[in-house]
């Protein structure tokens, strides 16, 4: 562990170099300020991030650019219904030596980068999307009995479009929980609809540039985990994560009545990571009870199920989240 004097030096560091970061993403993805800033925690905290939203909101250019500014290599896969797992993982081809010896050769699928767009995920079917659930968990795959490590760092970055579209396969639970936070993307307002025809429709368009290095991003991700976090943020992490638990004690009469599951430890994990890294986006040393407010939604909302009887009435797990952040943080609302 280093010195306190030390660790302010490099979260300030760190910080400007967030800023520079951010400024280059949205000098691209014009407008969507929360977007931005929770894709970057997501990835500043080493984890996934799963993008929600109807086409043609710029979610596969805004991993692009991500890619970029990140200094990351990427590869992209488009999910289709007819994809399968080798065309993610990879597979073994034998080949055939000029002296007619034959040996099995490992080609490597595109898993094997850093960064990985899994574009329109829900196209694809479950048992094609399990492909990715040891990639993401454990950094590494397992083809034809042998252990083959991924890049370091290695992110998904993985667009979805709304389930209700035809054509469409609802993510596992468990792979859902893999993903650090779901970012959903909602349509501009009027004004930052203006702005982006004026940024995106001229005869130059705004480029990215590299903020980060791999081993930079890698040593920001340990910078991280090594920020302090006051008691009071770790138990409103607990009480908010544990409050969403129908079975909880503690859990109210409306959580009871309109879920069916709440979210599992990895979900507190995940709050307490990306906390610390709002905090530095937002030039802060330590993060606060209102990084916890804000980052609730993204963490909580894939990993929590509606009963039916609360689908029949209109509930959502967007507004049950902002009901107990509001009771639990006085009127500090969920993103």
């Amino acid at each position: 562990m280093m010195s306190d004097d030390i660790l302010v030096q490099e979260v300030k560091s760190l910080t400007d170099k967030m800023v520079s970061a951010r400024t280059s993403v949205e000098r691209r993805f014009v407008g969507q300020h929360d977007v931005v800033e929770q894709v970057l925690a997501a990835i500043l905290s080493g984890g996934h991030a799963l993008l929600v939203g109807q086409p043609g909101l710029g979610k596969t250019m805004l991993v692009d650019t991500l890619a970029t500014v990140m200094g990351l290599d990427s590869q992209r896969i488009q999910f289709t219904p007819d994809l399968m797992p080798a065309d993610i993982l990879g597979s073994e081809v034998l080949d055939t030596m000029p002296d007619g010896s034959r040996a099995f050769r490992f080609i490597e699928g595109p898993v094997f980068t850093q960064l990985l767009m899994a574009d329109e995920i829900n196209r694809a079917s479950p048992r094609t999307q399990s492909a990715l659930l040891q990639a993401m968990q454990e950094r590494e795959v397992t083809v034809s009995g042998q252990h083959r490590a991924l890049g370091r760092p290695f992110h998904v970055l993985a667009t979805q479009n709304p389930i209700e579209q035809e054509g469409t396969y609802p993510l596992p639970e468990a792979q859902l929980d893999r993903f650090l936070l779901q970012v959903d993307v909602g349509y501009p307002d009027r004004d930052t609809e203006r702005e982006i025809l004026l940024a995106t429709t001229g005869v130059e368009q705004g480029a990215a540039h590299a903020a980060f290095t791999p081993d930079e991003l890698i040593a920001a991700q340990r910078l991280i985990r090594q920020m302090p976090v006051g008691e009071t943020v770790v138990e409103a992490i607990l009480d908010l994560v544990r409050l969403c638990r129908p079975e909880a004690p503690e859990a109210a009469g409306f959580v009871r009545d309109a879920l069916l599951w709440g979210p599992g430890p990895r979900a507190a994990q995940a709050l307490m990571l990306v906390t610390r890294a709002r905090a530095v986006l937002n030039g802060r040393f330590a993060p606060t009870v209102d990084d916890v407010a804000a980052m609730a939604a993204p963490v909580l909302r894939h990993r929590m199920a509606l009963s039916f009887a609360a689908r029949a009435r209109g509930d959502s797990v967007d507004g049950i989240i902002a009901q107990l952040v509001d009771d639990r943080f006085g009127g500090r609302h969920a993103a």
